[in-house]
């Protein structure tokens, strides 16, 4: 148990750096405070005092803005920075080291019955105003950008953007909203051997992972709409040097 809470303490001052020590993070992170008062609410829930759970998970939800439903599973070196306006659903499933931001729903669709919200895999970043709802599985290593709205599965290594929401980029390669290589009018799913790839030549859209850490980056997030430009403008580069 005492592992776990040092476990929770240290994953906010690696990934945050306002936080200067222990008892700050302790004292005045709401996202702390909310994920150890699930931690016991779900104990709780899953012993049979379901009530009881419900109580303090609403009393959390009460002092600090976050409210996680009992029956949620949460995993370990999960940090909520900030916190105020998030909803876990009661069937969700958060892998071990996830970061969620203020203002993300991970929530159903109103439809689903049974398991109705989503399974989130390990060392996922889902960035502030998200929503990701249905019984839906997000693969480890991906990122939800700010404001997306995802409704179907995301591949591990992904990062996904817009309304609803796309897979814009799988590991290094940026993705048009067709699915495939954006430097590239192929339906090949690899486009290494190009020498305009992004990937290849070091464009600053090209942000890669790094599987032994935790990628919090917020900015390198290709527009799919720029990437669809793109490809059309190459298209019809490659049809007038046809015509001519």
């Amino acid at each position: 148990m005492f592992k776990r809470y040092r476990s929770d303490i240290r994953c906010i001052l690696d990934r945050d750096p306002a936080a200067r020590n222990a008892l700050e993070v302790i004292l005045c992170y709401p996202g702390f405070r909310a994920v150890r008062s699930h931690r016991f609410a779900y104990y709780l829930h899953t012993h049979g005092f379901k009530l009881w759970a419900r109580i303090v998970s609403q009393c959390c939800r009460f002092f600090t803005g976050i409210e996680i439903h009992p029956g949620a599973q949460i995993g370990d070196r999960v940090f909520i920075d900030h916190g105020m306006g998030v909803v876990i659903g009661e069937t969700t499933v958060v892998g071990n080291d996830v970061t969620i931001y203020q203002g993300a729903t991970l929530g159903g669709t109103g439809k689903d019955v049974g398991k109705r919200h989503p399974t989130i895999g390990n060392n996922v970043m889902i960035s502030s105003g998200a929503r990701v709802l249905g019984p839906i599985n997000i693969g480890a290593y991906a990122k939800i950008g700010a404001g997306a709205v995802v409704l179907h599965d995301v591949p591990p290594h992904s990062t996904v953007v817009g309304v609803p929401g796309r897979v814009v980029k799988i590991a290094a390669c940026p993705r048009s909203e067709t699915g495939v290589p954006a430097c590239t009018t192929n339906t090949d799913s690899s486009c290494d051997m190009l020498s305009s790839c992004p990937a290849v030549n070091g464009s600053p859209i090209v942000n890669k992972q790094d599987d032994s850490g935790i990628d919090l980056d917020q900015i390198h997030l290709p527009d799919p709409v720029e990437l669809e430009l793109a490809a059309l403008k190459k298209r019809i580069e490659d049809l007038e040097s046809k015509i001519k």
